[in-house]
């Protein structure tokens, strides 16, 4: 995997994937920037977010649950002095379908926690992560 980041001006940057996509990162007014994009360590939250996401759908759409939606809420918490490490960080799945067995969703959020998330797997090196979620029936 390969990835290509940009100054633009001041700190702002682009960053560019390898699959084509691009994002702007910029940094916070105190420290130069001008709030045009995404913080770098947000963009790491999200992405552990996505990456689990991705998983608990996939998990049990092959399972055969009949989901519609699923959210993943995420808040995380930082070292206070460099370098400001995540430390904690949760993460709190709604999932949304008709008649959906919760031992499947659980047991979707596990596998995606301890298995198949890279993202989480890798952060949690570092960070305590904890994970829950709720049923909406749709």
């Amino acid at each position: 995997m390969k990835a290509r980041v940009k100054l633009i001006e001041g700190v702002s940057f682009v960053g560019q994937s390898e699959s084509g996509h691009s994002v702007v990162m910029d940094g916070p007014p105190e420290s130069g920037g001008r709030n045009l994009g995404i913080r770098p360590m947000e963009m790491l939250l999200l992405g552990l977010g996505g990456c689990s996401a991705f998983d608990v759908v996939h998990i049990l759409r092959k399972a055969r649950q009949p989901i519609t939606d699923c959210v993943a809420d995420l808040s995380a918490s930082r070292a206070e002095t460099d370098p400001k490490v995540f430390t904690q960080i949760h993460v709190h799945f709604t999932v949304t379908g008709q008649s959906l067995d919760p031992k499947r969703v659980e047991q979707a959020v596990l596998l995606s926690a301890e298995k198949y998330c890279s993202a989480s797997i890798m952060l949690g090196k570092v960070a305590e992560i904890t994970h829950d979620f709720e049923i909406i029936e749709a």
